[in-house]
């Protein structure tokens, strides 16, 4: 039987969204928790095959009890060299965990809609295909941890992916997100578009038309390498696969 991908949610109706397909897809199944409801956390992710950490509403410098395990907890994916991906909030905790700032834009600046990122070289490395484009909902950001390399970067915010050892993945961007949830967003969160630096309501949707083709194909394309599956030079010469995710016998419904 095929090892669980953990992910982790931070409200009670969030979803994992197009990674969460991407992943059953694959063949993976996904065992959801949501620590801010009183979810553990794994002590080791011995019977996982890897984890995501989400976004939120919450900051990686609040101080709920449950933010703090969190961060604390990354410590297991990177001692055992376990796939890890943090998804803007995700990806904040991580840069909190390896001891990098987070914080608001100097200049209160917010992302909200579709902006544009550079691939660096390192970035390249792991995905050829980028898009020009990305769907963003922050407005905190992080500095590049140290001994991380940066993939990509922003203009506002200018790391906006990185790696951290051999498949730790922080990215500030949301690549997961569906037109369902970015209806929700949207409608929900209506007061950030009044933020300095947001995007009004309707360009998120005429932007999505013409930005999300390229963000799918990057994800899929990012998804191979995260899990392996077009990367088998990721396993040791012992034939181990700790740094990859072990794919189920049959797609998760």
């Amino acid at each position: 039987m095929s090892l669980p991908v953990l992910i982790v949610l931070h409200q009670e109706h969030s979803t994992p969204g197009r990674i969460g397909h991407a992943l059953k897809s694959r063949g993976y199944l996904l065992d959801i928790r949501r620590p801010r409801f009183d979810d553990p956390l794994p002590d080791t992710l011995a019977d996982h095959a890897g984890a995501v950490i989400f976004g939120g509403p919450q900051s990686a410098n609040d101080a709920e009890a449950f933010i703090r395990r969190e961060i604390d907890w990354i410590a297991v994916p990177l001692k055992e060299q376990k796939p890890f991906l943090g998804i803007c909030l995700g990806a904040q905790m991580l840069a909190r965990h390896l001891g990098t700032r987070v914080a608001d834009h100097p200049e209160g600046h917010v992302e909200c809609g579709y902006y544009p990122i550079r691939p660096t070289a390192a970035g390249r490395a792991v995905c050829s295909r980028w898009p020009d484009h990305v769907y963003q909902w922050h407005r905190e950001g992080f500095d590049l941890p140290p001994g991380s390399d940066l993939m990509a970067e922003g203009d506002a915010f200018p790391v906006q992916a990185f790696r951290h050892g051999p498949c730790a993945y922080g990215i500030q961007f949301h690549p997961e997100v569906t037109h369902a949830m970015m209806c929700r967003w949207t409608t929900r969160g209506h007061a950030r578009m009044d933020m300095p630096g947001a995007k009004q309501r309707a360009a998120h949707f005429e932007d999505r038309a013409v930005h999300d083709f390229a963000i799918r194909a990057w994800l899929s394309d990012f998804l191979d390498h995260w899990t392996g599956h077009a990367r088998a030079d990721i396993r040791t010469a012992a034939g181990s696969r700790a740094h990859t995710l072990e794919p189920a016998a049959m797609p998760a419904r």
